[in-house]
C-alpha cells in the first residue's frame, strides 16, 4: 500500500561533519484512505462510546510518557529541524501539560437545559464529537503544534488521521510508540507521513474537520477543498506581528523582549516580533543596543545548552530567508547586524543565517509585509501612540502583538485597538495551555489551546421534548 519510500537526510548537529538518514514513507491515496477508514471504525465502534472518565486516563498516561521521553524526543526534533535543545525539550514537557489539560474536560462536556417559552416542552442540549478530524502541522515545532490539536480532539471524543510536514517528521512517528503505550484503541490516532500530494489527499478525503497549521497558501487550498465537502476548518497560519516599545518601558526587559521575539526559534515561528516599532525618543538607543545583543548570540550546536540559536530547519527556508534579506536590502533598508549567512569555524556547510537587524524600515517595504520565518528584524521608528497603532493594524496578518510600557491607561487603549488574536504586555512569547491561542485576517480563524479550544471538535445537538400530550396543528409551526 505504501508508495516508495522518500529518503530524506536529517543532519547530525552532534558532529556537524556525519549525516543521519530518516526514511519516511510516501503514503498514496490508498494509505490515506486506509487511514481515514481506521479512523472511521474506531469512532465509530469504540471511541465514541468510551467514557469521558476512560478518555481523560488514556490521556493523561500519555502525557506521562511524552513527559518521561521529554530528554529523548527533544534531541530527536533537534536533529530533525535545527531548533535548539533548550527549546525542544521544555515544548515536549508544555506539550504534555496540553494533553493533561485536556484530560481534565474530557468527562465534563455539559450541555444544557434551555428554559422555553412553553413550560410543556423539555428541551435540552449536547455538545457531541464531530468524529473523524484531520491535523496536519508543520516543520517548526511538530510536537507542540500537534498538541495544540489532538489533546482537544480527543478529549472531545473524536478519531484522528495525523499528516506531519515533509521535513519534519520524525518526533510525530516516534510519538506512535508512547500512543500504543498509553493504551489507545486501534485506529483512534493515524498517522500518513508525504509531501504535498499526501495533504491534498487528506484534505479532500472523507473527514468531518481539518486543522491545519502553515503557510497561507496552503491554506487557501485546503480551505477551498474544505468547502467543496462543507467540512469545517481551523487555520493556524502566519504573522508580521508589531512588537510595540514605547519610550516609557523598561528599557532592558524590552530589548530582551524584542530579541525573544525575533531570534528564539531562529525566527521559525507564526508569532515572531518581526516588526519592532520603536518610539523616536529610544529609537536610536534601541537600535544600537539590539545590534550589540544580536551580534553576541550564540550559534551552533542545537544540542548544546549553551546555543542560543539553531539554523534555519531546511535548505528551501534558508534560501527563502537570504532571498528576503537581499530584497530588504534592494528596498533601501538599512542593515545594521547581520545579513547573511554564517560560515565561520562549526558553523560551516550548515544552514546557519546570521541574527540579522534592519532599521528605518517602511512599513509599505516587503520586508515589514512578507513573512520571512527567519531571524530577520525589521525596526520601524513611530512618533506618537495612534501611529504606532495605525502601523501595528496595516498588515495582512493579525495573529499577535507586543506592547511595551508601564503606562496602564496606554496598555487598555493600545491593547484594545490592536486587530489581532494575542497581545502581550512587558512580556513576548509566553505560552499557557489555559490560554486560547489564535488569529484574525490572513492569520487564521479558529482558537487552539484554552476552553475555546473544544468548540472546535464538537457539534451542539439540541434535543425537543413535548410532554403536554395535546394534539396540534399539523401545517403551523408550533412555537
Amino acid at each position: 500500500m505504501h508508495r516508495e519510500p522518500v529518503r530524506r537526510t536529517v543532519r547530525d548537529h552532534q558532529s556537524f561533519r556525519s549525516n543521519r538518514r530518516a526514511t519516511v514513507a510516501q503514503a498514496g491515496d490508498e494509505d490515506v484512505a486506509a487511514a481515514v477508514a481506521a479512523a472511521r471504525q474506531a469512532f465509530d465502534s469504540t471511541w465514541r462510546k468510551t467514557s469521558g472518565v476512560e478518555r481523560g486516563r488514556l490521556m493523561v498516561r500519555l502525557a506521562d510518557l511524552l513527559e518521561a521521553a521529554a530528554a529523548h524526543m527533544g534531541t530527536l526534533e533537534s536533529t530533525d529541524n535545527g531548533k535548539v535543545i533548550r527549546e525542544t525539550k521544555p515544548q515536549m514537557v508544555f506539550a504534555a501539560r496540553a494533553y493533561r489539560f485536556f484530560a481534565g474536560y474530557a468527562d465534563k462536556l455539559w450541555g444544557a437545559q434551555l428554559p422555553l417559552d412553553r413550560r410543556d416542552v423539555f428541551d435540552y442540549t449536547t455538545r457531541e464529537p464531530l468524529g473523524v478530524v484531520a491535523l496536519i502541522t508543520a516543520w517548526n515545532s511538530p510536537m507542540g503544534l500537534l498538541a495544540n490539536k489532538l489533546a482537544p480532539a480527543l478529549a472531545t471524543g473524536n478519531c484522528v488521521v495525523i499528516k506531519p510536514s515533509e521535513h519534519a517528521s520524525a518526533t510525530t512517528v516516534e510519538f506512535c510508540k508512547l500512543v500504543e503505550q498509553a493504551g489507545f484503541p486501534p485506529g483512534v490516532i493515524n498517522v500518513v507521513c508525504g509531501a504535498a500530494e499526501t495533504g491534498r489527499a487528506l484534505a479532500a478525503s472523507a473527514v468531518d474537520k481539518i486543522s491545519f497549521t502553515g503557510s497561507g497558501g496552503v491554506a487557501r487550498e485546503i480551505a477551498a477543498q474544505a468547502g467543496r465537502n462543507l467540512v469545517p476548518v481551523t487555520l493556524e497560519l502566519g504573522g508580521k506581528s508589531a512588537n510595540i516599545i514605547f519610550d516609557d518601558a523598561d528599557f532592558d526587559k524590552a530589548v530582551s523582549g524584542a530579541l525573544a521575539g525575533i531570534f528564539a526559534a531562529t525566527g521559525q515561528t507564526c508569532i515572531a516580533g518581526s516588526r519592532l516599532l520603536v518610539q523616536r525618543g529610544i529609537h536610536g538607543r534601541m537600535v544600537e543596543r539590539l545590534a550589540q545583543r544580536a551580534g553576541a548570540i550564540r550559534m551552533g550546536n542545537p544540542l548544546s545548552p549553551a546555543t542560543e540559536m539553531g539554523t534555519a530547519a531546511n535548505e528551501p527556508q534558508f534560501a527563502r530567508i537570504l532571498r528576503s534579506i537581499e530584497a530588504a536590502r534592494a528596498e533601501g533598508a538599512q542593515l545594521v547586524a547581520g545579513g547573511k549567512a554564517a560560515t565561520a569555524g562549526e558553523l560551516a556547510g550548515g544552514f546557519f543565517i546570521e541574527p540579522t537587524v534592519f532599521d528605518h524600515v517602511d512599513n509599505r517595504m516587503g520586508i515589514a509585509r512578507e513573512e520571512v520565518f527567519g531571524p530577520v528584524l525589521s525596526v520601524i521608528p513611530f512618533d506618537t501612540e495612534e501611529e504606532a497603532i495605525g502601523i501595528a493594524n496595516d498588515s495582512p496578518y493579525g495573529l499577535a502583538a507586543g506592547v511595551w510600557t508601564q503606562n496602564l491607561p496606554r496598555t487598555l487603549r493600545v491593547t484594545r485597538e490592536l486587530r489581532v488574536g494575542q497581545v502581550w504586555v512587558n512580556t513576548y512569547r509566553s505560552l499557557a495551555v489555559q490560554a486560547p491561542f489564535g488569529g484574525v485576517k490572513q492569520s487564521g480563524f479558529g482558537r487552539e489551546r484554552g476552553e475555546a479550544a473544544l468548540d472546535g471538535y464538537l457539534a451542539p445537538k439540541n434535543v425537543m421534548i413535548d410532554f403536554s400530550g395535546e394534539d396540534f396543528d399539523a401545517f403551523a409551526v408550533k412555537t
